[in-house]
């Protein structure tokens, strides 16, 4: 384990508390992990044990926690051995969790509007992001939560009750929970979903930034998580209108936790290019570092 993560990455025998099915083969699972729930910081991850006869761990994003009763959320998509095997765990089965693991997203109370964008399996840290945010004080937080997918989103989607302005027409689906928390959240897709803005979530956020003035883009940062040539087209946006933007990468692990250096990717930093560990030195990274700025 790298050493700058001794003592703040917990390995637990975590209760499965819920275990829950949605279309197009996505589990929300829920873990008692009261360590990992006590740490966890939005875009921070874990690294489950899918089944005992799998050696492999898989590293799984965190979407909700709730520190006081202990326990750690997690949206998943069945693809492969390992998480198959993961997806038959049943209520009160225990699985080894290791986590949380990674570098966060850092907010800046000098830019309230957030712009959240998450695509896909890289949905959940919006949702933990959006969550703390919404419990701040140093700053008058605006989150506004655009998500894209284009198989059926993991949760029964409805019109928003929350208006946006500069939002298009017609694109009025939200996700039910933000809405309960007072966070807005648009839905994009290219499947034809009721309510949804069709096309991608990069163009939705491109679409809204364009109404901004000035002095509002001034406030404005962007945070994504989603696959790469989602993050790259963020980052694209982000510059066109000049604001910063933070994102999560998604890369294959090993051991996640700094040893193997088999996720390092190439990031430009002040003394110049370099390969870092998506695992311990990420997985979040400021966008313009990781594709260019």
């Amino acid at each position: 384990m790298s050493k700058n993560n001794r003592g703040t990455i917990f390995l637990e025998d975590a209760v499965v508390l819920q275990h829950t099915a949605f279309d197009g083969e996505q589990m929300v699972l829920r873990v008692e992990a009261p360590k990992c729930a006590a740490h966890a910081v939005p875009g921070s991850f874990v690294h489950l044990t899918c089944d005992p006869a799998i050696p492999m761990r898989r590293p799984l994003s965190i979407m909700r926690v709730d520190a006081e009763k202990g326990w750690v959320e997690i949206l998943y998509k069945v693809q492969g051995p390992g998480l198959q095997h993961l997806a038959a765990r049943k209520v009160g089965e225990k699985i080894s969790t290791l986590g949380p693991i990674g570098i966060g997203f850092t907010p800046h109370p000098e830019r309230p509007r957030a712009l959240l964008i998450g695509g896909g399996v890289g949905i959940p840290p919006m949702v933990f992001l959006a969550d703390r945010l919404r419990a701040r004080t140093d700053a008058r937080w605006q989150p506004l939560v655009l998500m894209g997918s284009e198989i059926p989103f993991p949760f029964r989607t409805r019109p928003s009750k929350i208006f946006v302005s500069g939002i298009p027409d017609g694109s009025i689906a939200c996700m039910p929970l933000l809405d309960e928390w007072g966070v807005a959240s648009r839905l994009a897709t290219r499947s034809d979903f009721p309510g949804c803005f069709d096309g991608f979530v990069t163009q939705l956020a491109d679409s809204w930034l364009r109404t901004l003035e000035p002095s509002v883009l001034q406030e404005v940062e962007v945070f994504a998580c989603g696959p790469t040539p989602m993050l790259e087209a963020t980052v694209k946006v982000a510059r066109a209108y000049g604001v910063p933007c933070q994102v999560s990468l998604e890369e294959f692990m090993a051991c996640a936790v700094g040893g193997c250096a088999g996720c390092t990717v190439a990031v430009q930093t002040a003394d110049g290019p370099a390969m870092k560990r998506v695992c311990v030195d990420g997985p979040v990274f400021d966008g313009y570092a990781v594709f260019g700025g």
